[in-house]
């Protein structure tokens, strides 16, 4: 009988050679623009580069290099693709409800406080954190930074205007997330869309800010970055993770999103886990 020796099976050339176009055109838009998205999870680029370049009409992702150093435009459309929207307020009621009844009590006992939101896309995030921080008597002595790399996703969340389709779906967040007052208190209709009250951005300040890149926001008591770090590899994870731990006070509160952890990190042991599911920790070290 002829044995035969097992072996890991190669990938063909047409993966290798889209792998490597991959890379060039990841190389091009860091060299040319200063966005890096190289430690961005492989699968989830890999989905994104196919999608732009189908929607770009052309068949392989080297073609989109040349438009992309040319185009300042393109680029500006292209770099939205790599953002990842929430699209409904109080997204996961349970978190919501947490934080109300683990973190804000701890708040509450600062004269103020400060919030950072990493990651806020078209801001429905942060109005439920306003909303919340209004109906727990915090609001007016906190302040909220809702930061996000792509200015469109910014200019949407400042204007905060949203389509009226998914109210009832955000109503219902609301009210599962403990909501106290009528959802339609914090915002007016418009025809098909609707306006989130003004007096909700008096204490947000919205700005760009790149987590791969750029540094830290000092001095705050809790940081939000829900459903991002599951899009970065394990170096730009601890990356980022290590910003948010020399950004918060001693004592200051961290959520992450559900599949989210810092168990495999090394600043796993500087903080202590408040909830297992919805993953709210707090700074000890």
């Amino acid at each position: 009988m002829i044995g035969y020796e097992k072996s890991t099976p190669k990938p063909d050339l047409a993966t290798e050679i889209e792998e490597i176009e991959i890379d060039l055109l990841l190389e091009a838009i860091f060299r040319r623009y200063g966005y890096d998205f190289r430690n961005y999870s492989r699968a989830s680029v890999r989905r994104k580069v196919r999608a732009m370049t189908k929607a770009h009409g052309v068949t392989r992702p080297s073609e989109l290099i040349p438009r992309l150093l040319h185009d300042q435009a393109l680029f500006g459309s292209v770099v939205g693709t790599f953002s990842t929207p929430v699209t409904e307020m109080f997204r996961d009621p349970p978190f919501f409800k947490l934080l109300r009844e683990l973190v804000v009590p701890y708040l509450l006992t600062y004269p103020f406080v400060r919030i950072w939101l990493a990651g806020c896309a078209t801001g429905e995030e942060v109005y439920s954190l306003a909303i919340l921080l209004k109906e727990e008597g915090l609001y007016e002595r906190a302040t909220l930074f809702a930061t996000d790399f792509v200015d469109a996703s910014l200019t949407r969340a400042r204007k905060g205007i949203y389509p009226l389709n998914p109210m009832k779906t955000n109503i219902l967040n609301y009210q599962q997330a403990g909501g106290k007052q009528h959802f339609a208190d914090y915002y007016h209709a418009d025809y098909d869309s609707v306006i989130m009250d003004s007096a909700l951005r008096e204490n947000i300040t919205f700005a760009n800010h790149n987590l791969v890149t750029d540094g830290v926001f000092s001095e705050m008591h809790l940081i939000l970055c829900r459903n991002v770090l599951i899009y970065f590899n394990y170096p730009l994870q601890a990356r980022v993770l290590n910003l948010f731990h020399q950004s918060l006070l001693h004592g200051g509160f961290l959520a992450l999103g559900s599949k989210e952890s810092l168990r495999h990190h090394d600043l796993n042991e500087k903080f202590r886990e408040l909830e297992p599911t919805w993953k709210i920790y707090r700074k000890i070290n």
